[in-house]
């Protein structure tokens, strides 16, 4: 275990505030997460993950996930694709669109992203990924930073060669998610890894994968020496991880849980703008999602009452309707009631 890192990074030109950075998550990381994440304590936060092919920019999902307006800086973009050029050319685009960071992807390990030489697929072929570093550096006057994973498989654990390609390029920060692409999200991550690319290497290093807690945040840097923590699946319905963890690494003393008016509040907040983002229709189908991760951490709940509730929501079809589902809720008495309704209908 090294002694930890407790100055935030900086990455470019930007001074992080602190050690914790949301994760780019497709399907997730809209700007409405974003944005309550950063209110929440993040200090970094990565968009959705972007095709590098812009003749698929015009598609409504597309148009959505490069949406930043209002977003203070840095806006970072996250591009995928297995093809240099492309790439390039789709940093360059994104920056003349506002972005001021450009990410690349090369640790997703979702099959319709590895079929397509995209992603943590892109690890098995490093030749490749020198092309494709060098060009994307060498096509924008903005930072660009890289997500990987260990390497394709146990067998491939070619992390380290990644990561010294990166720096070579001119990367100003690289992500490492503790698991090969095997591994997809099951087992343990790794962090042996992760601590072996630090040591070798002068650019920020944000150590990624099973980040669930503050105690296990600042277990991670210490054992890792990462100058940041990367969280993605435990911020699902816990934004509040995010102000957690820096008040521990900075006190070493657990914040306390946030209350229910809290909880009221943020969920209030975050599905109402998911409304007004997506609109009725699209807005109501993405809200339900979320509020089965709020109601998978809300410790009021056991996994059956959980289940009734969302089954309960679910049935709802307007904004309206959501809106005051939720105000009933959040009170105790108004959800002892609702859990009632759910265990008769049962």
């Amino acid at each position: 275990m090294t002694k930890p890192n407790t100055q935030p990074p900086m990455i470019g030109p930007y001074q992080l505030p602190n050690q914790v950075i949301l994760a780019p998550m497709a399907g997730v990381t809209d700007r409405p997460f974003r944005q309550l994440c950063r209110r929440l304590g993040a200090g970094w936060v990565v968009g959705e993950m972007v095709t590098a092919d812009p003749s698929l920019w015009h598609t409504r999902k597309s148009k959505l996930r490069m949406d930043h307006q209002g977003e203070p800086a840095p806006r970072v973009v996250q591009i995928a694709g297995g093809d240099a050029e492309m790439l390039a050319n789709a940093a360059k685009l994104n920056a003349e669109l506002g972005a001021q960071v450009i990410d690349i992807n090369m640790g997703c390990p979702a099959k319709k992203v590895c079929n397509k030489a995209a992603g943590s697929a892109l690890m098995r072929d490093e030749a490749l990924v020198a092309d494709i570093l060098d060009a994307v550096v060498k096509a924008v006057d903005i930072p660009v930073t890289l997500k990987i994973r260990t390497g394709w498989s146990a067998e491939s654990n070619n992390g380290l060669r990644i990561a010294k390609l990166a720096e070579s390029a001119g990367i100003q920060a690289l992500a490492v998610h503790g698991r090969h692409r095997e591994q997809r999200y099951t087992g343990w991550a790794e962090y042996d890894t992760i601590a072996e690319i630090k040591s070798h290497l002068s650019i920020p290093v944000i150590a990624n994968g099973d980040i669930d807690s503050p105690q296990k945040a600042k277990h991670v840097l210490s054992y890792t020496g990462a100058d940041a923590v990367m969280v993605g699946r435990s911020a699902q319905g816990n934004p509040w991880i995010f102000q957690q963890i820096t008040h521990y690494l900075a006190h070493n003393v657990l914040l306390a849980a946030p209350s229910l008016n809290e909880r009221h509040c943020v969920l209030n907040e975050h599905i109402q703008a998911l409304h007004a983002f997506y609109g009725e229709t699209m807005g109501v189908r993405i809200a339900r999602k979320h509020l089965g991760w709020y109601l998978n951490e809300d410790p009021r709940f056991s996994e059956q009452q959980s289940r009734l509730l969302k089954q309960q929501f679910n049935a709802l079809t307007t904004p309206e309707s959501q809106t005051d589902w939720i105000n009933d809720a959040m009170t105790q008495d108004a959800t002892a009631r609702l859990l009632a309704k759910g265990s008769h209908a049962a």
